[in-house]
């Protein structure tokens, strides 16, 4: 074997064995057992066996029909778990319903018929058998194609309801994974089908940009710590309200102007305890408390010192009018905000 096929076999191996080491883990070593996990997990551990038939047929020599037919039966196995994944996170308390398994029928037809489906079948160049082969392998493309769109369909309807509204923290993090994640199978399905399609790429693509696109998903579940959330974090519930609240505590009665504001005086405002106050800011603001009302306070100071009337008003004078206890302080957040200190961003934009 010449050393591009082994390094070949290597980088289209990688994310096939990192998918199964990922899927090991979700089901067996995280503590948070959810079912969007497990669902994850199991896309995973299929979508493993399906670019392992892949690598097999690309290098190997006469591979058996039945792999052949179970791997490309899988597809029809993804395709339905992808669905119930993203209803699993945007749905509060989701349930595996006895009616998705209907959905598993097609996958069940083609997994029974790989059984029969022999090497003399297509060795004896029979019409019928390349017609029969052709029309299942378009069908089970399209019916992968069809539940990725399914699934989009269902997040843009979730993304354009929350359009307009605030979300928390999870709930952006969430629709964000799915989006990625739904491109992730459309950039796998095309590499996959453009094969179909007169060779218009190599067949070892398909496993490559899986490999690719596993370990960039693997990142962005790290990043935005995924499984550890569900479709939980869009219960209903008054945090918005609250949020509301407090921003119209903090901006219209300019409660931010006041050195002495802290998350307890807020708290005892709206009747909520220091602990759910900050989760409000936290989740609502994506801040803590300290940014969240630091950042009023400087766009207050921004016009502060632009005001041809405070031209003779110092610095420190202007730190103390807009709240901050101390011109460190002051000077440190206007710097976070802006990316620069007030005197500075004072003399750039005053000609």
């Amino acid at each position: 074997m010449k050393f591009l096929d082994i390094l070949l076999i290597i980088i289209s191996s990688a994310g096939l064995l990192h998918g199964v080491v990922c899927a090991i883990h979700l089901c067996f070593f995280k503590k948070k057992k959810t079912v969007p996990n497990y669902l994850l997990a199991f896309m995973l551990i299929f979508m493993a066996f399906r670019i392992g038939k892949s690598v097999m047929l690309n290098f190997g020599n006469d591979l058996e029909p039945i792999f052949i037919f179970a791997g490309l039966a899988f597809l029809l196995l993804i395709g339905p778990l992808l669905r119930w994944y993203v209803l699993a996170m945007i749905r509060p308390n989701f349930k595996l319903l006895r009616s998705y398994f209907l959905e598993l029928l097609p996958f069940s037809l083609v997994f029974i018929m790989s059984f029969f489906v022999t090497k003399n079948w297509f060795d004896s160049n029979n019409k019928q058998a390349i017609i029969v082969f052709g029309s299942v392998l378009i069908f089970i493309y399209l019916h992968f194609m069809f539940y990725i769109l399914i699934s989009g369909r269902v997040l843009q309807k979730v993304k354009k309801y929350y359009k307009d509204g605030l979300q928390t923290k999870f709930q952006k993090a969430i629709i964000e994974w799915l989006e990625v994640l739904i491109i992730g199978f459309i950039i796998i399905w095309v590499s996959y089908f453009l094969n179909i399609i007169e060779d218009a790429v190599p067949y070892i693509i398909g496993p490559i940009m899986y490999s690719i696109v596993v370990y960039f998903l693997s990142y962005k579940v790290f990043q935005l710590k995924i499984t550890d959330i569900d479709g939980n974090v869009f219960k209903a519930n008054d945090n918005k309200l609250l949020f509301h609240e407090i921003s119209k505590l903090v901006t219209e009665e300019k409660l931010y102007l006041e050195s002495d504001v802290s998350l307890s005086s807020i708290s005892k405002l709206i009747g909520q305890s220091s602990q759910k106050t900050s989760e409000i800011i936290n989740q609502c603001a994506n801040q803590n408390f300290n940014d969240f009302i630091n950042y009023y306070r400087v766009q207050e100071a921004k016009k502060l010192l632009l005001d041809e009337n405070n031209k003779n008003f110092t610095i420190s004078s202007i730190a103390f009018d807009t709240g901050f206890s101390s011109l460190s302080s002051f000077n440190g957040a206007f710097k976070k905000f802006v990316g620069k200190t007030p005197s500075t961003y004072k003399k750039s934009n005053i000609l």
